[in-house]
């Protein structure tokens, strides 16, 4: 604003120029997780150990830029289904992650001054913009430890299958024998295999070509550029299922661990009602289970009554169900 001093002279009143401080994104997010309705949330699905939970929320969020362009509503959201299934979401754990995706999202094109601008057919144009968006998904490891807290497995391993070991496939009875000599170090396919305290047991093989295959169909993590040859590819890095990094570019391994896993209990498998849950919310794996899954009501989150300001976007080998594998929920 300009102000005359007392001999005229117009001079700028940088005080009454001065923008206000804008609120820093994690500010933001522990705002909204200090929110009476928000922290009642997590106390009913953790009780005393909602504020460790929430704590790993911050941890988690600080060091994701990705994550800090997401809705910190969103984020509180998909966190909250990783609570209810008492799944950390440290990354290095591999229980659990909050990935954020830069999605497609369909909105009203608007002009200069903010108003929808309008088609020839008398409604509002719309356009397509990339949004930041959280999403929860389990780790192989959630789904055996969900498996493991039912009760009703004596057991459950999965693993990768080296070339020669593969020794019999009965297609009647789904038997596979894996006892062949190895060859090499090459990586042809991955297993998993469950039996329960009653005595039912199954196994599921995919190859590298069929896993790299349901990668490409299913995945929505993807770039439509990506081929499964490429994926393909993939599988001859060298084996760990464990990695910080998601994915899978980014651990292919480790999702076609998890993707057998899944595979095989969704369909013959002991489903309690958390396991459920759990299916549900996986996004990763929401399209190929639609058919096979219960139909069951989807738990939501209520993070709506919850103010917050805006802020700018720019700025091991095996795997095995054992009490090992609890995390400390």
């Amino acid at each position: 604003m300009m102000q005359e001093n007392s001999n005229g002279t117009q001079v700028v009143n940088t005080q009454s120029t001065k923008m206000p401080a804008q609120a820093k994104k994690i500010d933001v997010l522990k705002t909204m997780l200090n929110a009476p309705s928000v922290m009642e949330q997590f106390k009913n699905a953790l009780s005393k150990n909602a504020s460790t939970f929430v704590a790993s929320i911050i941890d988690l969020y600080n060091s994701d830029s990705n994550l800090q362009l997401c809705e910190p509503k969103a984020v509180v959201a998909e966190c909250l289904k990783a609570a209810v299934l008492k799944l950390p979401i440290n990354k290095a754990l591999g229980y659990a992650f909050i990935i954020p995706f830069n999605n497609s999202k369909k909105v009203d094109d608007l002009d200069e001054n903010g108003k929808p601008k309008i088609g020839s057919d008398g409604k509002p144009t719309q356009k397509y913009i990339k949004v930041m968006e959280p999403t929860f998904q389990l780790g192989y490891k959630g789904y055996i430890q969900l498996a493991e807290r039912s009760n009703q497995y004596r057991t459950i391993n999965a693993d990768v299958v080296f070339d020669g070991e593969v020794r019999k496939v009965n297609k009647l009875t789904g038997e596979i024998a894996f006892d062949g000599e190895k060859k090499s170090d090459k990586i042809i396919g991955y297993f998993c295999y469950f039996e329960l305290l009653n005595g039912f047991s199954k196994t599921l093989y995919m190859t590298v070509e069929q896993m790299a295959t349901h990668a490409k169909r299913y995945s929505k993590g993807l770039k439509k550029e990506t081929t499964v040859e490429s994926l393909m590819k993939l599988a001859e890095l060298p084996f760990s299922a464990d990695s910080k990094t998601v994915g899978w570019l980014g651990n292919f391994h480790g999702m076609a661990i998890k993707t057998v896993i899944r595979n095989l209990l969704s369909k013959y498998g002991y489903l309690s009602i958390e396991m459920q849950q759990a299916f549900e919310n996986d996004v990763e794996g929401a399209e190929e289970h639609t058919d096979a899954m219960p139909t069951r009501g989807t738990q939501r989150f209520d993070v709506s009554d919850v103010s917050f300001e805006e802020v700018s976007t720019t700025s091991a080998n095996t795997a095995t169900a054992s009490n090992e594998n609890k995390p400390g929920f």
